[in-house]
């Protein structure tokens, strides 16, 4: 069986002040094109699939004709989607018993009762049945609502595993898991970027070990926006379709194409590359540098620009706007102002700074809203355990 892993489509994200949804159709287009051509099995979209939980219009018709493009494809090609932790389940759910009628499957609950399990989705070849088991992305409370408020439940990896267990899985059939969590293998971390971190917790409370998925035959993965494995070769994160901040200037976007055969075999793993257009590019150098770089192509790519000179520069992003149509940012890196914010960092925090006054204001500076009591209790403990 072949099968396409994506995820993270984040369909509405801007880059910066840039409306990108010209540029994501045509990678959708790609995904499209790529799909006619190998036609694969199964589409798997592992979660993210709308950048905020209130998508635009002009967003949700992006989406609908993508669905309606791949639903034309014959033989019919079989889509499998779950939600992350951007979607909101009620609105990706909307029109999903329609959507099904057309190969559509999308899991935007985990279950809500104690009758209720994950939505499975079985799939034959000439090797048997294969089982796709669809998990939405769980946070602990979800956990609690399911198995009660008394659950021993605190910790993502705990919520995971609970909902996980409570399945009767034939491991000695081939199985496959969609996911959208933040996986770790032991003490070891995936890469992650910048456009992830608001996303991620820190100290990982938010983790999942991938202990908990090990026995299952390919564990699609969505969540974080760098193509890779985590642990075992099997479990993969298929990374973004596109370039959403400067720190994936360098990344390769590319489609999973996941071959399952036999029971027992070593999936086979390959890459079609995408391609954004225009492209996203990080520059450095001195302002005259920077200018001196300036070709057709890089005109109107997305642009980030880092210029080094020591002398004070007026208005540079003037300067640079007749060379660059798709400025992203403009910093200044020099001697001074990497004395800057060393001094920054020492004037802002000190010994005597509280340290749960300082993940407070973390916590409201990346959520737009103050810490909660439940959730400042949860931090004090676990600073407690470590003697802060």
């Amino acid at each position: 069986m072949k099968i396409f892993h994506i995820s993270d489509l984040h369909i509405g994200k801007r880059l910066n002040l840039f409306d990108l949804l010209e540029v994501q159709k045509n990678v959708l287009n790609q995904i499209i094109k790529a799909a006619r051509t190998e036609q694969p099995d199964v589409i798997i979209i592992a979660g993210d699939i709308y950048d905020k939980s209130s998508p635009s219009g002009e967003a949700i018709r992006l989406l609908s004709e993508f669905f309606s493009e791949l639903a034309d494809i014959e033989p019919q090609i079989s889509i499998l989607i779950i939600s992350g932790n951007h979607d909101s389940n009620l609105r990706l759910n909307y029109a999903a018993s329609f959507l099904a009628k057309h190969s559509i499957h999308i899991c935007a609950a985990l279950p809500q009762n104690k009758e209720e399990y994950i939505k499975k989705m079985t799939f034959s070849d000439r090797y048997g049945d294969i089982y796709f088991y669809m998990m939405p992305f769980v946070k602990p409370e979800d956990a609690k609502n399911l198995l009660g408020k008394e659950a021993n439940i605190h910790t993502y990896d705990e919520a995971f595993a609970a909902i996980l267990d409570r399945e009767v899985i034939d491991y000695s059939k081939r199985n496959v898991l969609i996911a959208h969590q933040f996986f770790v293998s032991k003490d070891s971390e995936p890469d992650k970027r910048d456009s992830e971190l608001r996303c991620i917790c820190v100290g990982g409370i938010d983790s999942v070990d991938t202990s908990h998925v090990e026995q299952f035959d390919y564990v699609a993965l969505g969540h974080l926006h760098t193509s890779q494995h985590i642990g075992k070769t099997y479990i993969r994160y298929s990374g973004t379709p596109l370039k959403y901040s400067v720190s994936e200037a360098k990344d390769s976007k590319s489609i999973t194409v996941v071959t399952l055969k036999e029971k027992n075999s070593e999936p086979e793993i390959t890459f079609i590359p995408l391609y954004m257009n225009p492209d996203l590019k990080k520059l450095k150098g001195t302002l005259n540098e920077v200018i001196a770089m300036a070709d057709e192509q890089l005109k109107e790519d997305y642009v980030s620009i880092v210029l080094t000179d020591e002398d004070s520069l007026f208005r540079p992003k003037d300067r640079l706007g007749d060379f660059y149509n798709r400025i992203v940012d403009v910093t200044i890196e020099n001697t001074r102002t990497k004395k800057l914010s060393y001094s920054d960092i020492d004037e802002k925090f000190n010994e005597e700074d509280n340290p749960i006054d300082i993940f407070c204001e973390f916590y409201q500076e990346m959520n737009g809203q103050p810490i909660s009591q439940d959730e400042k209790k949860i931090m004090t403990d676990i600073l407690k355990e470590f003697n802060f």
